[in-house]
């Protein structure tokens, strides 16, 4: 079965791509917009499985306007509400007017994809879970947390399984230090990018994959899967 896709509305240009990315590591198909009306566009265009939705957009047509107008044409789509706004009236109100869930900002990335999962499994039970990557015989088994080459079990840390599995999710597409940190951890400091090459260094080494994880210097990282 094809990724869940999500529809993004956002007006904070900052915030919205960096949603995006991350969302897009967890293996969702991600469709942004950044007011009302391109945002009613792209629900008719594409029918997202769910829709994240900022309750306070820039423009003419707030957040509580665009789910009316879905729920109004007969639509079923999935929505969550993002806000800041967190008094229990504001909340009923967001409820009300069709929203299936709703988060105060600001909410962590990890947190997001939470319940992101936990809406889809409501709404879309039958989507199965793709949760065993192979390149080669290097196999990634998602959902037991285990790493094999070869047919061996390769030990790795949380952090480095972490970092293996967005670059897994994602092969041949090139990663920055930052981004790497960010998807695999939901957070990002400074630090975090000066210790990425030591994580990326002893995952190689414990997988015996150079040959797989390619850097592209001064760019970041990628997984290069084996010509068959």
């Amino acid at each position: 079965m094809p990724a869940a896709t999500i529809l993004i509305v956002e007006d904070d240009d900052d915030l919205r791509p960096v949603m995006a990315q991350y969302l897009r590591t967890e293996g969702y198909v991600i469709h942004e917009a950044a007011d009302g009306e391109q945002a009613l566009h792209l629900w008719r265009q594409e029918r997202p499985h769910l829709i994240l939705l900022d309750w306070m957009l820039g423009g003419g047509l707030s957040g509580l306007d665009v789910a009316r107008s879905i729920r109004a044409a007969g639509g079923t789509t999935p929505i969550m509400m993002l806000t800041a706004r967190n008094e229990d009236s504001d909340v009923i109100l967001g409820l009300e007017m069709g929203a299936d869930d709703y988060l105060v900002k600001p909410v962590s990335l990890r947190q997001l994809a939470a319940r992101v999962r936990a809406v889809l499994r409501r709404t879309r039970p039958e989507q199965p879970a793709q949760h065993l990557l192979q390149f080669g015989d290097l196999v990634v088994d998602l959902a037991a947390h285990a790493v094999r080459r070869g047919g061996a079990e390769v030990q790795l840390t949380a952090t480095q399984f972490k970092l293996l599995a967005v670059l897994a999710r994602n092969p041949n597409r090139v990663f920055s230090r930052m981004q790497l940190m960010e998807a695999a951890t939901g957070d990002y400091y400074d630090g975090y990018e000066r210790t990425i090459d030591s994580h990326i260094s002893h995952l190689r080494r414990k997988l015996g994959a150079d040959e797989l994880i390619q850097t592209l210097h001064g760019i970041g990282y990628k997984l290069v899967p084996p010509e068959e």
